[in-house]
């Protein structure tokens, strides 16, 4: 039986809040992993992307333990794969695709095995995002040590050797493309490596920062979904927040945002993931919805506290009567009609989403500041 969101009175931002640290730790492991969507049998396993935005969000509002515990368990699972990422380095530096038992997977079981193969895996994005999340969580507190140091510097010589290879991207789609999105993602890691990890470094880790900066912060026209595309993404929200690669004022980045408002934001104030979305008919996003309420916080203008105060509410209306918040909901779907054979396929969408739970405190610990 589906939950439906409680029609009542939405629950305040601090019951919320601690609802959603109580469904965050309770879809930790043991290990430390966060399992995606405990409840969506899709999702059952642990992503590198979700579990450092989660951990993000945890250092946020003061449970670095759990940060930590999750930073320790990414750390054995890089360096678990040591062999394998060593040989996809070497693959990439010839020029050749890394063979698939070798590269880094996007989804684990809770033990640090790769989940099942039937899956897109070749994501490149998620590695960097960890870098990122590391440094944050360093910024905050959480103590590292030689593993850490060890598996940062292992991720760092991958992300740096691959990144100019296609792969899926952080909606695990379109593997034919080198997203902006995920160049992104790994710039926001190299940028954050050298604070992790005492040097020197191998110079091949400066020389992929250099031509992603080139890519990511030279243009002034708006940022495509991926090279060559004039599509625009939600994605691309976290090229200023979270990661702070670009200021919000910056001319490809204010393009960017002013067609994310004008062709991804609903006029209920959800944000879409891209117009061609057919996932669960292309529904609203919260993740998105609260990563664009950082922008505008970060970006300040006239106004934009309140709309970042919007985008908070809006998620916080979606939430269901147990407190869980969803991936996405599909009242306004960009594609209705696609709804049903996704319903058919894997049920109703993932709710709750530990991911959506951790963007939400993090808007609002932004908010809080």
């Amino acid at each position: 039986m589906t939950t439906q969101p409680q029609a009542d009175r939405p629950l305040l931002s601090d019951e919320l809040a601690t609802r959603s640290v109580e469904i965050i730790l309770s879809g930790q492991t043991p290990g430390g992993a966060f399992i995606a969507g405990p409840t969506f049998s899709q999702y059952r396993y642990a992503w590198l992307r979700d579990g450092a935005f989660i951990a993000e969000a945890l250092d946020l509002v003061g449970q670095t333990t759990a940060a930590a515990r999750f930073h320790y368990w990414v750390a054995g699972v890089v360096l678990a794969a040591t062999d394998g990422i060593e040989r996809s380095i070497r693959a990439a530096s010839s020029g050749a695709l890394p063979a698939p038992k070798d590269y880094l997977h996007c989804r684990y079981e809770a033990d640090g095995s790769p989940g099942p193969d039937d899956w897109p895996t070749f994501q490149l994005d998620g590695p960097g995002i960890w870098l990122w999340s590391l440094a944050h969580h360093a910024r905050h507190g959480g103590s590292l040590d030689e593993r850490h140091h060890a598996a940062a510097r292992l991720t760092a010589r991958y992300v740096a050797a691959l990144w100019a290879l296609p792969s899926y991207d952080a909606w695990e789609e379109w593997p034919e493309h080198v997203h902006t999105s995920t160049g992104g993602a790994i710039l926001a890691g190299l940028r954050a490596f050298p604070g992790l990890v005492p040097g020197p470094h191998d110079p091949a880790i400066a020389a992929a920062r250099s031509a992603l900066e080139e890519r990511l912060v030279g243009p002034q026209g708006p940022y495509g979904k991926w090279d060559g595309s004039d599509a625009v993404d939600g994605s691309l929200l976290w090229l200023v927040a979270p990661y702070g690669l670009v200021e919000p004022d910056h001319p490809a980045f204010a393009a960017t945002l002013q067609r994310i408002e004008t062709e991804l934001v609903s006029p209920d104030g959800g944000v879409h993931r891209y117009a061609a979305d057919t996932y669960y008919g292309g529904g609203e996003w919260l993740l998105l919805t609260a990563a664009l309420g950082r922008v505008y916080l970060r970006r300040g203008a006239p106004g934009d506290r309140e709309r970042a105060i919007s985008a908070l509410r809006w998620i916080e209306a979606q939430a269901h009567a147990d407190g869980s918040l969803p991936e996405q909901v599909a009242t306004r779907a960009l594609h209705p009609q696609r709804i049903d054979e996704w319903r058919v396929l894997w049920g109703e969408s993932a709710c709750p989403l530990l991911w959506s739970h951790a963007t939400y405190l993090a808007l609002l610990a932004e908010l809080s500041r």
